[in-house]
């Protein structure tokens, strides 16, 4: 047996939930790019999860389940209430609360196709309840009960913020949560169905899926393109900031994908919105920060921008503060990982890898006077 670091290039298992093949995003054989530009984020869900898009009355019935399920747990709020809230990373404050639906879910532990579903309801709908409520009660607000009349998106700034949104903020938080819902095999979908895969229930695979997510190398990628950003501060730096990172070998966010060679056809989606909204706001030199440093990176290293580098100056642009960019992706991506998850315990086999050993050999046990 021969190792393979990272996988990379291992086909691990087979799919019909979302396809890279020749740097082209499908869900469900839905191209990205028409989906970006049509769906709302509940249709992509819908879409992920059964397989099909949905027609009126069924997205009206899958929009009302899914406002239903938006109110958490009073003692999830109040563990909330009881973290350090100043002095933990909001993704480990999501891991935990999410971890904590399932001992207030009274099907948690049952495994049937409709417990399942109704459990991929309430997971979606509350992660985005999470979010909002820790980032209220960090500022030391009052939690805010969802709008039954409001999108998936609207809701979430809603609850985040206390105002209804305007229509370009709606559009595109859910431009930006219809892109990021799934993405093949990455590595917290593949750390959903490892656990899931020992039939393990759901709230584990999508606590499990949450700790690989927390990771600076998947989806904290975006916070650390913020923080970079923040650090050039305007346009006339970015060449002279880029070239000096490069030169003392320190890693640039935001660049590069394993799967995509010609680029990350996400990532020009959210280029044109990064420039509509800091247009919006006046604050055009992230934009422009953003698309100096993209030239001087193509130029230096080959490297193009993959779906985290121009979402953080979309969600600087939407006023979201930075530790909650990660969260978000969270949010979107949940719904992904349920599409696996749910994937997996149709055609399960326990994924148990081999590794290949490296270690010593042939040795011989020393009794511990003689050591």
């Amino acid at each position: 047996m021969t190792a393979t670091r990272g996988l990379e290039g291992i086909v691990a298992t087979t799919s019909s939930v979302s396809s890279i093949i020749d740097g082209v995003l499908t869900y469900r054989g839905y191209n990205i790019d028409d989906l970006a530009d049509y769906a709302s984020f509940e249709e992509v869900v819908y879409l992920l999860w059964y397989g099909k898009l949905p027609n009126q009355q069924e997205l009206s019935g899958f929009k009302a389940e899914l406002s239903k399920n938006f109110a958490l747990p009073q003692p999830v709020v109040d563990m909330i209430k009881s973290f350090p809230l100043n002095d933990i990373h909001p993704m480990a404050a999501v891991r935990t609360a999410v971890s904590s639906l399932g001992l207030y879910d009274e099907e948690a532990d049952e495994m049937t196709d409709e417990a399942n579903s109704a459990k991929a309801i309430r997971l979606q709908a509350r992660l985005a309840s999470i979010v909002a409520a820790f980032s209220r009660i960090r500022d030391g607000l009052e939690v805010i009960e969802p709008k039954e009349d409001l999108s998936y998106a609207a809701n979430f700034l809603y609850m985040l913020n206390g105002e209804v949104p305007d229509e370009v903020s709606e559009k595109a938080v859910n431009k930006a949560l219809v892109l990021h819902a799934d993405h093949e095999l990455n590595a917290s979908t593949f750390t959903a169905r490892v656990c899931v895969a020992t039939l393990s229930d759901v709230y584990s695979g999508v606590t499990a899926a949450i700790g690989a997510l927390k990771g600076p190398l998947h989806g904290g990628a975006n916070e650390r393109v913020m923080k970079m950003l923040s650090e050039v501060g305007e346009p006339e730096n970015a060449e002279e900031y880029l070239k000096g990172a490069l030169e003392r070998k320190e890693k640039i966010m935001g660049f590069g994908h394993r799967v995509y060679k010609d680029g990350d056809p996400r990532a020009k989606h959210l280029r044109e919105m990064s420039k509509q909204l800091t247009q919006i706001t006046g604050e055009s030199k992230w934009y422009e920060m953003s698309v100096k440093l993209d030239e001087v990176m193509t130029k230096e290293k080959g490297l193009l921008p993959n779906v985290d580098f121009y979402s953080a100056s979309v969600y600087h642009s939407l006023g979201l503060k930075h530790d909650l960019f990660t969260p978000i992706f969270a949010m979107s991506r949940v719904s992904g990982w349920l599409a696996h998850i749910l994937e997996q315990y149709e055609n399960n086999r326990l994924i148990r890898p081999r590794a290949e050993y490296t270690g010593p050999s042939m040795q011989k046990y020393v009794s511990i006077e003689n050591r």
